[in-house]
């Protein structure tokens, strides 16, 4: 099975990387504070004020390591990729399945069942292990609630009678999501889901992390020859990675949300590590991302059984295989693609 490569994660505002030999140098106000054999890296995500060296970006486009650019407080912005190797056929399947509705309704369904359930799983596993009964209850209603959109999924005869049943679904779920935190309930209350900006400390844990799993999504479909801007559950338009977005959507309650909440039942991320800004936005400290990328990356290499593939894989391969399956759904090598369900 193929390794999972470390992602350098470089923070640091005015830090300056470059390549001596085989070896990457971040340096600080011109001291050198790490060095990393360039093949122990797959990919370097880049927060704000970075700089790169022009050898050490054509080292990468040369190897084919991703580098990606995030604002500070880490929202996607670009990415530098080499030349693309991807399957010309397999980008022109993807864009006549665009227009065969009865196989695309099938695989957005699917997508959309995959994820419904992901996060039905994250509300029965925080009912089990509720010491609260009025909490047991509370979850225990939003997980039947997930389990009706379910057996409604069937009988949608539209892409948009599907991002329907998501949506409301979505709804159900954070609206119980508070009910997931045992420490500091009050300080991390949800009410609702905010992105741009976040309004409170969870949506800033939680965007924060949907960044670092878009990043992770849109490398995956862009290694098996996909192009990462044409989806099918989330609509096209110009400068998103709709297709990202489309397979991220299966792993975000037990990729993302389940990483927050034991960063937060855990007590490794606290109520001060986060700050308003103006406007009401809220950020997290640097010194916070910092506990959440080290976090990440050993959640990367946690194993879970593919129910699909009945064997245990890590948890940082998950969104290159399910790449992978999507890519013979669109070839039509595989009559259905399945999501990413762990057993």
């Amino acid at each position: 099975m193929r390794q999972v490569l470390n992602t350098l994660f470089v923070m640091t505002q005015g830090s300056y990387l470059h390549l001596e030999r085989e070896t990457l140098k971040l340096d600080v106000d011109r001291v050198t504070k790490l060095r990393v054999p360039m093949h122990h890296i797959g990919s370097i995500v880049l927060f704000g004020n970075v700089m790169v060296s022009p050898f050490a970006l054509h080292r990468c486009a040369e190897d084919g390591r991703s580098v990606a650019l995030l604002t500070e407080q880490g929202r996607f912005k670009a990415r530098l990729e080499g030349p693309q190797s991807g399957n010309v056929l397999l980008r022109r399947a993807q864009h006549q399945l665009l227009d065969d509705e009865a196989r695309c309704i099938k695989l957005v369904r699917t997508i959309v069942a995959g994820k419904i359930q992901n996060s039905r799983a994250v509300l029965l596993r925080g009912a089990r292990e509720a010491v609260d009964e009025a909490d047991r209850k509370r979850l225990k209603l939003a997980a039947n609630s997930l389990a009706a959109s379910l057996r409604a999924l069937p009988h949608t005869e539209s892409s948009d009678a599907v991002r329907g049943i998501e949506g409301q679904a979505a709804r159900e779920y954070f609206d119980a999501f508070s009910n997931l935190i045992r420490i500091n309930r009050d300080a991390f209350a949800m009410s609702g889901r905010s992105r741009r900006p976040p309004r409170d400390r969870i949506n800033a844990l939680l965007s924060f992390l949907y960044a670092l799993l878009t990043n992770e999504c849109v490398s995956a479909v862009e290694s098996v020859g996909l192009d990462p801007q044409v989806g099918y559950l989330h609509v096209l338009r110009p400068g998103r990675p709709a297709l990202a977005l489309d397979l991220m959507e299966e792993f975000r309650a037990l990729f993302a949300d389940r990483l927050a909440l034991t960063l937060i039942n855990r007590q490794q991320i606290t109520p001060n590590d986060f700050e308003e800004r103006p406007g009401g936005s809220v950020q997290m400290s640097d010194d916070a991302r910092r506990v959440v990328l080290t976090a990440w990356q050993t959640r990367k290499q946690d194993e879970l059984r593919h129910g699909a593939l009945e064997q245990s894989i890590p948890l940082g391969l998950v969104p290159m295989i399910q790449a992978r399956l999507l890519a013979r759904f669109i070839r039509r090598e595989a009559t259905d693609y399945s999501p990413f369900m762990p057993r």
